[in-house]
C-alpha cells in the first residue's frame, strides 16, 4: 500500500505499462484520471460533493476505451478537446463502499498527464462544461496546506508526477 485515506480508500501501487496492454492486463479498469501540468504548476477541482479538491476524471462508459474516457472526462470538466495526452500508467486500488460500489472492493485507474500553458487556465473556465460536481478551479499551489486535497490525488502529484 502507497497511502490510504480517511474513508479508508488505498492506493496500493502504480504499474508503468504500454497502454495498448492496460486492458488486457489489468481489469476492471473503470476509470480513467489526468494530472494537469498548467505552465510550472498543477490544475485541480473542487468536487462539490466530496468537498476536496481534486484531479480530473471521472467513470469509464460502456466499450469506451480508456483513452476515449480520459478525453470525453476532460472535455468535461476542462473544456478542453484534442488535447494529447500522455499515458503514465494504472494505478491499482482497494476502495472503500461508496456510490457506485456497495461493499468493499479492488479495481484499476489509468493514469495520464497532459500540459498546457499558464494562461489556458483563462480558456477552460469559458469552455468547461461540468460545472455542477467540478465547480471550481485552482492551481495546486494556491491551495496546497489551506485547502482540504484529495489525499490519493496529492500523493498521485508529488510522487509520480512531480
Amino acid at each position: 500500500m502507497l497511502i490510504k485515506d480517511v474513508k479508508g480508500n488505498e492506493l496500493l501501487d502504480l504499474f508503468k505499462v504500454d497502454e495498448s496492454q492496460a486492458d488486457n492486463v489489468y481489469s476492471p479498469i473503470t476509470h480513467c484520471l489526468a494530472v494537469v501540468k498548467a505552465g510550472d504548476d498543477y490544475l485541480l477541482g473542487w468536487n462539490k460533493y466530496r468537498q476536496e479538491w481534486e484531479i480530473f476524471g471521472g467513470c469509464r462508459e460502456e466499450g469506451e476505451s480508456i483513452r476515449e474516457c480520459i478525453n470525453r472526462e476532460c472535455e468535461e470538466e476542462l473544456g478542453i478537446k484534442g488535447c494529447e495526452f500522455s499515458f503514465l500508467g494504472i494505478m491499482s486500488f482497494k476502495l472503500a463502499p461508496g456510490y457506485f460500489n456497495p461493499g468493499w472492493h479492488c479495481e484499476f485507474g489509468g493514469l495520464y498527464g497532459i500540459s498546457l500553458p499558464a494562461q489556458a487556465v483563462k480558456d477552460i473556465e469559458v469552455y468547461r462544461t461540468d460545472r455542477e460536481e467540478v465547480e471550481k478551479l485552482a492551481f495546486y499551489s494556491d491551495v496546497k496546506d489551506k485547502e482540504p486535497i484529495a489525499v490519493i490525488d496529492e500523493y498521485l502529484l508529488k510522487s509520480w508526477c512531480g
